[in-house]
C-alpha cells in the first residue's frame, strides 16, 4: 500500500499586498491628466466650434507709446510746374519736343506776330521824332533866355548912362551953367531908366520859366513815348519764348507752324530740382491733419521725412489730396513716381496697446476673442486711437491679455470657440 504526499505539505502565510512604487505614480499622473481632461471637456462642452491655433494670429496687450498714424499712397509731383502761353495771335514755331531737358533762358519757341513789330517800328518813330522835338525845344530854351538877358543888359547899360549924365549935372548945377529944366530931364531919365531896367530883367526872368516848362513839357512827352516804346519792345521779345527754370518739357499743347490766339496753352515745363509728394488722404483722417505736420516717406525702399505743406480743400471719391514737402529731397527722383508715407497725427504715451489687425475691422472695433485655458471667448472692448501697427485698448482688456488678432472671420460670432494646438 502506497501511501499519500499529505505528511509532506507545509502551510505557507499569504503574503502582505503591496502596491509597488512605480504603479502608485502611473496612478497619480492618471489622476491629473483625468482632472485636465475633465477641465478641458468642460470648456470645450460650452464652445461652439472648434478652430486650429496655426489659422490664427495672436496679439498681447502691452502698454507703451502709442503713436497715431495713417499709411496712405501718392505720386511724386513737381513743385514748379510752370505753363507757358502765347502772348498774341501769333503763328507758333517750336524749337523743342516733348521730353526734352533744357535751361533757364533757353528757347523753346518763337511767335511770329507782324502786328506786333509793326507796332514796335511805329513807337520807334514816334520815339524818335519826340526826342529831335526835345533836342530842338533844348536849343530855342536857350536862344530865347540869351535875348532876354540881353534886353535886360541893355536896359541895365541905359540905366547907368543915365545915372552919370544927372551926376554931371549935378555936378556943375550950382555953378549955374546948366537949366534947371535939363536937370529935371536928367532926372527923368534916370527914372525912366530904372523903370525899364527893372521890368526888362522880371520879363527875362519870365521868359526862362516859360521855355523851361516847354522843355519840360517835351521832355515829359518823350518819357510817356519812351515807356510806350518799352512796353512795344517787351511785347516783341515775349514772342521768344524761353524756359524759366531748369527742368524738362511735360507737354506740348500746340502743333509746329499752327497759328495760336492770345492766352493759348503752349507746352508745360516741369522743374526737377524741386519736387514734392501729392498723398492722397482718405476723408476720415482730414479733420486731424494740419499744416506742418510730420510726415515719413518711402521711395524705393528709402525713407525720408518731410512736412504737410498744403491740403486740398475738395473731396474726390471720399479722398482729399495732400502736399508734402521734403525736408532734403532724396536724389534719382522722378515725375509721377508712385510712393507710399506715413502721416505721424499724435502721439499717445503709456497706453494699453496691442497690435493692429483685421479684427478691428471685423468687429467693428466692439469685441475680441480672449484666450482663456485654450478658449477663445468673445468680449466687448472698446478701441481709441488706431495707428498702422497698433491700436489701443481703452476699457475691457488688461495688460497681458492675449488676443487673437487674425482669423476670426471663420468664428461666425461665437461666443465661445475652443482652439486647438
Amino acid at each position: 500500500m502506497i501511501r499519500d504526499t499529505s505528511h509532506q505539505d507545509q502551510a505557507i502565510a499569504a503574503p502582505t499586498r503591496r502596491f509597488p512604487r512605480r504603479k502608485v505614480l502611473l496612478l497619480a499622473v492618471g489622476v491629473a491628466l483625468a482632472a485636465a481632461g475633465y477641465g478641458l471637456l468642460k470648456n470645450w462642452s460650452g464652445s461652439e466650434q472648434s478652430i486650429s491655433a496655426s489659422r490664427l494670429r495672436i496679439g498681447e496687450v502691452t502698454r507703451g507709446t502709442l503713436i497715431r498714424d495713417a499709411a496712405v499712397n501718392g505720386r511724386i509731383v513737381a513743385a514748379v510746374s510752370p505753363t507757358l502761353y502765347s502772348t498774341s495771335t501769333s503763328t507758333v514755331e517750336l524749337k523743342v519736343h516733348a521730353g526734352d531737358t533744357v535751361k533757364k533762358g533757353q528757347v523753346l519757341a518763337v511767335l511770329e506776330s507782324p502786328d506786333l513789330t509793326d507796332e514796335l517800328k511805329k513807337e520807334q518813330t514816334l520815339f524818335n521824332e519826340l526826342q529831335a522835338e526835345v533836342a530842338r525845344q533844348q536849343i530855342l530854351a536857350r536862344k530865347q533866355k540869351l535875348a532876354a538877358q540881353r534886353e535886360a543888359d541893355t536896359a541895365e547899360i541905359e540905366r547907368v548912362s543915365a545915372m552919370r549924365t544927372l551926376q554931371r549935372y549935378e555936378s556943375v548945377s550950382t555953378d549955374g551953367i546948366i537949366a534947371k529944366i535939363d536937370m529935371q530931364k536928367a532926372k527923368d531919365a534916370v527914372a525912366a531908366a530904372d523903370i525899364r531896367a527893372r521890368h526888362t530883367k522880371q520879363a527875362a526872368e519870365l521868359e526862362g520859366d516859360n521855355v523851361s516848362l516847354e522843355l519840360k513839357t517835351k521832355t515829359a512827352q518823350m518819357e510817356r513815348q519812351k515807356l510806350s516804346l518799352a512796353n512795344a519792345q517787351r511785347r516783341v521779345d515775349e514772342l521768344t519764348v524761353r524756359a524759366p527754370v531748369d527742368g524738362f518739357i511735360g507737354t506740348l499743347s500746340v502743333a509746329n507752324r499752327s497759328v495760336v490766339q492770345a492766352n493759348t496753352p503752349l507746352m508745360t515745363l516741369v522743374d526737377l530740382s524741386q519736387l514734392e509728394v501729392e498723398l492722397e488722404v482718405p476723408e476720415s483722417y482730414v479733420n486731424d491733419l494740419g499744416l506742418g505736420m510730420t510726415a515719413e516717406i518711402e521711395v524705393g525702399g528709402v525713407k525720408t521725412k518731410g512736412k504737410l505743406s498744403a491740403l486740398s480743400p475738395e473731396v474726390v471719391k471720399n479722398q482729399v489730396l495732400a502736399r508734402v514737402r521734403f525736408d532734403q529731397q532724396p536724389e534719382g527722383l522722378r515725375q509721377s513716381q508712385r510712393v507710399s508715407a506715413r502721416l505721424l497725427i499724435d502721439e499717445k504715451p503709456n497706453v494699453l496697446m496691442v497690435q493692429r489687425g483685421p479684427f478691428v475691422e471685423s468687429e467693428g472695433g466692439r469685441y475680441v476673442y480672449l484666450l482663456q485655458d485654450g478658449v477663445a471667448v468673445r468680449t466687448p472692448v472698446q478701441l481709441g486711437a488706431t495707428s498702422v501697427a497698433a491700436v489701443e485698448i481703452v476699457n475691457g482688456l488688461k495688460q497681458g491679455d492675449k488676443i487673437v488678432i487674425a482669423g476670426t472671420e471663420s468664428f461666425e460670432n461665437a461666443k465661445r470657440v475652443s482652439i486647438n494646438k
